[in-house]
């Protein structure tokens, strides 16, 4: 859980994704030659903050997004949510501004419902704040503030690792609208003519779904999938015999939103772990989700 750790502590709100991509980069060069096929990674200008790991001869595209929640601070001591955060009076929020670190405290105007900061100084109007992170680790659980998205980008790490033929894609701007898939989408499409998708994101615990009974495939939530892609994969997962869960939600969405309202044909299904505490500093994922859904994953990049 080192690397999870790591990937947790390292700020990339919605738009200010650059240290985390940054990070993955580093990290893709240093490891990338114990991998089982070494990959080719597309990064650029064009790209913007995102990177495209292709392996062979792919048939299928892992979507992982690196962005997460957050805060941006307005005038005075405002502050506006970078897509959902869960807000409660006293959350420790950190950041930098050109007068160095920040480590502030979040309120709420128990009236109005108004978010703001208290800290000893004015903040820089447009910096963005992060949930000051506390990763706690036990032998069935891992918590932390930005598992969401942080444990989807981990799978796909660990993916790679012995991945021979497929497209890892590692995305931006999805807690706040979207914005990176339409294009790396299309770029895999007319290069590859790739149109199958897996979206490495992390889901909720919920009534229907428990922790430590497996990963989630998801068979709608705000969108839904074509489902005789998605009963090929529940298929796959049965034949392997790997734990796994139904989902049913009638809200929420991921990187397939951009995929199904694109001009090309992508199947798409969201398989993730789920986990409670969604969008605060304390997000909790059990441990056997964790290992299901990289098993899952391995055997689905061989599969599909």
């Amino acid at each position: 859980m080192h690397l999870l750790n790591t990937l947790c502590r390292i700020p990339a709100p919605s738009g200010n994704e650059a240290a985390l991509s940054q990070f993955l980069q580093n990290y893709i060069n240093q490891h990338k030659g114990t991998w089982r096929v070494q990959p080719e990674v597309v990064v650029g200008e064009e790209f913007q903050d995102c990177i495209i790991l292709i392996f062979g001869k792919p048939r299928t595209a892992v979507f992982a997004h690196i962005d997460s929640i957050g805060f941006t601070v307005r005038y005075g001591r405002e502050l506006v949510r970078i897509g959902g955060p869960v807000a409660e009076d006293g959350y420790q929020l950190v950041g930098q501004d050109r007068h160095g670190a920040i480590s502030c405290t979040l309120s709420i105007e128990e009236e109005t419902g108004a978010l703001s900061y208290e800290f000893t100084r004015e903040i820089e109007r447009g910096t963005e704040l992060t949930f000051q992170c506390d990763f706690r680790e036990t032998e069935t659980s891992v918590q932390s503030c930005y598992l969401d998205n942080r444990l989807g980008v981990w799978n796909a790490l660990r993916l790679a690792e012995t991945l021979a033929d497929g497209i890892i894609v590692f995305s931006c701007w999805e807690e706040h609208g979207g914005g990176s898939v339409a294009y790396l989408a299309n770029y895999i499409y007319a290069r590859f003519g790739v149109r199958q998708a897996l979206i490495s994101d992390i889901t909720w615990v919920t009534e229907g779904v428990q922790p430590g009974k497996g990963v989630v495939i998801s068979l709608r939530d705000s969108l839904i999938p074509r489902r005789s892609y998605v009963n090929r994969i529940r298929e796959i997962a049965r034949k392997a015999g790997i734990a796994h869960q139904l989902e049913v939600e009638g809200s929420g969405g991921s990187d397939a939103k951009e995929l199904q309202h694109g001009a090309q044909p992508w199947d798409w299904c969201f398989v993730g772990a789920p986990e409670d505490n969604v969008h605060t500093p304390h997000e909790i994922v059990d441990k056997r989700d964790i290992e299901s859904m990289l098993a899952l994953y391995q055997v689905l990049m061989r599969e599909l």
